[in-house]
């Protein structure tokens, strides 16, 4: 695996090399809009190269944002409503055309227990991945090298996790409402921003 680290955006002529699809994964202090910044974000192409982007200057990500608005590429995530959500808060532009394996999952994966994406790699590619760097400090100046790999891990397997879905998703009948998932997380994205995740619209309750 080779990784590329940049500073606040993306390269130029990245966004020519996309084929269709890209996978991408946050970075953040935590897990609260409101208190906890962007880190880093990390891209990966289906290949075996990740692309790690690290943040001190969130207005200079202009490459970056027109990749996320593009309707022609599909952003594969791994619980995109967290990541889409930190991308909008802090980059100010909605990611469209998602895809969210974590939610594919939950769809078709009925047996079991987990969803995360140690599980769906151990379950479906038959790999083992590291998350030991997942509380590390994503705010150092200098990331190490552990931080490095484990970002980029996150990401080096999603394409592959999705041809999996995919399969399963047909075979259970369940491409339509899996779509109709993603199509609605840009608006669930909004609803946790302005009433926070815990507030459910369609609860019982008062």
């Amino acid at each position: 695996m080779e990784i590329k680290l940049y500073k606040n955006d993306l390269p130029e002529g990245f966004l020519e090399s996309l084929r269709g699809s890209v996978a991408i994964d946050t970075e953040t202090m935590g897990l609260s809009p409101y208190r906890d910044r962007l880190c880093l974000v990390q891209f990966s192409l289906g290949n075996e190269e990740c692309h790690l982007v690290q943040y001190d200057d969130f207005s200079k990500a202009l490459n970056i944002k027109r990749l996320l608005a593009d309707e022609s590429i599909l952003k594969i995530f791994h619980y995109a409503r967290f990541d889409v959500m930190m991308l909008f808060k802090y980059l100010e532009v909605m990611t469209k055309n998602i895809y969210c394996t974590k939610i594919a999952s939950k769809l078709v994966r009925t047996y079991a227990s987990s969803h995360s994406l140690l599980e769906l790699c151990r379950d479906l590619l038959r790999c083992e991945i590291s998350k030991e760097q997942t509380c590390s400090d994503w705010g150092n100046a200098e990331l190490t090298n552990e931080q490095k790999q484990y970002a980029a891990t996150d990401v080096l397997y999603l394409h592959k996790l999705k041809e999996k879905l995919d399969v399963m998703l047909k075979r259970e009948g369940r491409e339509e409402i899996a779509q109709a998932c993603f199509d609605f997380l840009q608006t669930r994205v909004k609803l946790d921003l302005t009433a926070g995740e815990n507030y459910d619209i369609f609860s019982h309750g008062c």
